[in-house]
């Protein structure tokens, strides 16, 4: 499903048994009383076969009225009722299709949620059956929670309908997962339904449509508008349908003999191949490496505003938020997790999601975990290892962060809402589970195994046990132990290793233990022993809590290195030296060798060997770890200030890495030495914004006066890094007379930037003169607060308007300190 683009300080981080012993872990109920209800998979009563959708919108009102044609026929009993999901609407008129005539049905509608229908009789499984529904559907009277994956739950989108907000085009588009389709039609909600689809929208003629499968036929009305039919031929899942409707510029691609298009705005339309332009050679690698060409008609990817979430992979038509639809500028500074990474993780899920579709909420990691996996595999491919293993790492510490993550099972029975899933768990546990799978088995026999998961549930649903199945066919090994301890079972190992050379023995003793409480996990690994002036590598088993492992080795190695593959999913605290830990950083051969490397050596920068690591660092051949070296950097240490001074200068002009430079400038600025200025200034005229906003916010540091004034100067152009430094440089050093500008950029940031600018935001508005002004501020963090509360952001903002508060009294501005007080209640009193 979708990646989240999540606020990162707050949230998640937009993304890897035997039959009896399955069963009894799926039904043992935790301790929890709250999560004791057993989520069985819905029983199949009726099957969808086809949907045919005849809709127009009323953009005043925020309403859709539908016509719909729905296909039915029982899964195997004989039934004469029908449920059907419908949320929030009026159901006119709910009628079986006889001989071309609609033949009026008794139905119950009950809690505005679903629909009981009287069949006119008895239908057996070999004979399918249509109902006609005229209904209207109102989302935006629809009472249903958000989560922190997805911010809303009612389906059907207005944007700016009545074109009142500036600078804001007018749009509809649509969101079903998890179960939200049935808020804008008639529907079996659920992931294991499968139905082709034929969707007519009528639109005004100025816009343009988009949804799943090949636009079958347009007619311009006499009254302005006109009508697009759209049809899916290929079966698919309901949370799976959707449209799109707008004013959006298409840049026609192609993959093979296939259309490929990107729908824009059309200020963005211009670097429509920039920002989407890798997607035929992703679709190309991922048909290759599966053994499955990419399954649909066409592949649509379409960038909205006020998503809810961070992407969605409808069938053929995956829907962005507005944070991947960048200009060239913003896009020299973005990295593989800014917009590509989620690009890649959306496309994998046509496969993974769409043309298997997991059978149950509980079975999602079979789509969420691989299109987490897919982010790593695209990189790995695309950009080299070091920023697979980079981005891999990102999303294991994002697990290993959550401390309730190691309660819960991948593959889980019991949950309070199925929203509940899509959490750090289903997507980076389960895409690094994924990956340890692949190491396990070798990418021939895993890739294989893929493609026999594919073929076998061909537009069909598929969980876990199939995939175990598939990859069992493939390889030739049993993987009930595998699947048992990681898909079934929680947690992760915290392992401790440590090592022991014995001269007289020539023997290398490396001591492992599992101190995790819980289960115990079977851990195949790599060990890695340096001696002597090469590499020796044993392939072992961790079987228990506790194991002791000999090797023979002539002289003591320079370094063990366990897990020399560096795939464990686990916590490790490993007993290294520095020294070892030097000789692993230049020469041990993965990202994750020199990671860690770096990581110990920046806490021994008094030590030579430390000094060594972490300077050699600086000109890393990874940009991530040169910017952590620089990041890590204690220049109150001498001999670093001295090594570390001509390299970041260096860095700071002529790195090839936007990030790095702004990294090296950020670190020259807190020098506040006035002899670096020159570069400072000559790096403002740079195209990167990051670049600008580093340089803006070192002059800041040495010129406070002077940043106001030349900040002022990027007003008119600013976006990202660039955008933060502006605020931060008004709110530290301006006053009232900056005080509109930062509003307003506050007021119009995203989530994301608008968490970026908030501590600054909050400093002026506690500092400027006018009460008026101080009490916009507070208005506005208060919305923010109750907007987010949801994502446990509560304290964070009552932190900060106390803050204020404070601040204004001191002000003797009592009315703001009032409405700071008031601000307070209002975000401790949100739901």
């Amino acid at each position: 499903m979708i990646k989240t683009k999540t606020i990162s300080a707050f949230v998640l981080s937009g993304l890897f048994v035997g039959l009896t012993i399955a069963a009894t872990a799926q039904t043992t109920q935790p301790a929890d009383p709250a999560l004791k209800i057993y989520r069985a998979t819905p029983p199949k009563i009726n099957d969808l076969v086809h949907t045919k959708l005849d809709v127009r919108f009323d953009y005043k009102k925020r309403y859709m009225y539908g016509k719909e044609w729905v296909t039915l026929k029982p899964h195997f009993y004989p039934t004469d009722t029908l449920r059907l999901d419908a949320k929030g609407m009026d159901l006119k008129t709910i009628a079986v299709v006889k001989n071309g005539k609609n033949v009026p049905l008794k139905f119950k509608y009950e809690d505005s949620l679903s629909v009981n229908i009287q069949l006119d009789k008895v239908y057996h499984n070999n004979e399918s059956y249509t109902l006609y529904i005229d209904y209207t559907a109102k989302p935006n009277e629809i009472k249903q929670h958000g989560s922190a994956a997805i911010t809303d739950a009612k389906g059907l989108y207005f944007i700016n309908p009545d074109g009142t907000e500036k600078d804001k085009p007018t749009q509809i588009w649509t969101q079903g997962e998890s179960e939200s389709s049935s808020c804008w039609f008639p529907t079996i909600d659920k992931p294991e339904q499968k139905t082709t689809d034929e969707i007519s929208m009528t639109v005004p003629a100025k816009y343009v449509t988009l949804s799943n499968g090949r636009l079958a036929a347009q007619k311009v009305n006499a009254d302005g508008t006109r009508t697009d039919t759209w049809k899916q031929e290929l079966p698919h899942s309901p949370y799976l349908f959707m449209m799109a409707v707008g004013d959006f510029k298409i840049y026609k691609d192609k993959w093979r003999n296939k259309e490929v298009s990107y729908y824009l705005e059309p200020k963005y339309a211009p670097y429509a191949k920039q920002i989407f332009g890798m997607t035929p050679e992703l679709i190309e690698f991922y048909s290759t490496t599966l053994g499955v060409d990419f399954p649909w008609y066409k592949y649509s990817q379409i960038v909205v505003r006020d998503y809810v979430s961070g992407a969605m992979e409808n069938t053929s038509a995956t829907l962005h938020g507005e944070y991947v639809q960048e200009t060239p500028r913003e896009l020299i500074d973005a990295g593989y997790d800014a917009g590509r990474s989620t690009i890649a993780h959306e496309l994998f899920h046509q496969w993974f999601g769409d043309f298997v579709t997991a059978e149950s909420w509980s079975n999602l990691t079979v789509n969420e975990s691989f299109a987490d996996f897919s982010e790593m595999l695209w990189a790995e491919h695309k950009y080299g290892k070091d920023e697979a293993d980079a981005h891999s790492n990102d999303a294991m510490q994002s697990y290993l962060g959550s401390p309730d993550a190691k309660t819960k099972n991948l593959v889980r029975f019991h949950y309070n809402n199925e929203m509940d899933m899509f959490d750090v768990v289903t997507y980076q546990k389960g895409g690094r589970i994924l990956n340890m799978l692949r190491n396990y088995l070798g990418k021939d026999a895993f890739y294989k195994g893929l493609n026999i998961y594919l073929k076998t549930n061909a537009y069909k649903t598929g969980e876990a046990q199939q995939l175990r199945l598939a990859e069992e066919e493939a390889s030739g090994l049993d993987l009930n132990w595998f699947f048992n301890q990681w898909y079934y079972g929680a947690g992760n190992p915290e392992l401790k290793i440590s090592y022991k050379y014995d001269e007289a023995t020539k023997t290398e003793t490396v001591y492992l233990a599992q101190t995790q409480e819980g289960q115990i996990f079977k851990l195949p690994m790599a060990i890695d022993i340096y001696a002597g002036g090469k590499k020796n590598r044993y392939k072992v088993w961790m079987n228990d809590k506790a194991d002791t492992l000999n090797f023979q080795s002539a002289t003591k190695p320079d370094l063990v290195n366990v897990d020399g593959d560096k795939v464990l999913l686990a916590k490790k605290t490993d007993d290294k030296t520095l020294d070892e830990y030097a000789f692993q950083y230049f020469n041990a051969p993965l990202y994750m060798d020199r990671f860690e490397a770096i990581t110990f050596a920046a806490t021994h920068q008094s030590d030579k060997a430390g000094q060594k690591v972490i300077i050699a660092a600086l000109k890393d051949k990874y940009y991530g770890l040169r910017i952590k070296a620089i990041k890590a950097l204690n220049m109150s240490n001498d001999e670093i200030h001295n090594a570390a001074l001509p390299v970041l200068a260096s860095l700071a002009q002529t790195d090839e890495n936007t990030l790095v430079r702004a990294a090296a400038i950020t670190a020259l600025g807190k020098l506040k030495a006035s002899g670096n200025l020159t570069l400072f200034k000559q790096a403002l005229t740079s195209q990167s914004y990051a670049v600008q906003g580093a340089a803006l916010n070192a002059i800041a540091l040495l010129e406070p006066a002077q940043s106001v004034a030349l900040a002022k100067g990027f007003e008119q152009d600013n976006k990202g890094a660039l955008s933060q430094a502006i605020v931060t440089v008004y709110a530290t050093n301006g006053d009232g007379e900056q005080w509109p500008y930062v509003y307003q950029k506050f007021s119009d940031a995203g989530p994301q930037a608008k968490f970026a600018l908030t501590r600054s935001f909050a400093a002026m508005t506690g500092r400027v003169e006018k009460p008026e002004f101080a009490q916009q501020g507070i208005n506005a963090i208060k919305d923010l607060g109750v907007k987010y509360k949801q994502f446990g952001i509560g304290p964070f903002i009552t932190g900060l308007l106390t803050d204020i508060k404070t601040a204004r009294t001191k002000l003797n501005d009592a009315a703001s300190a009032t409405a700071a007080d008031d601000a307070i209640k209002a975000v401790n009193d949100a739901k």
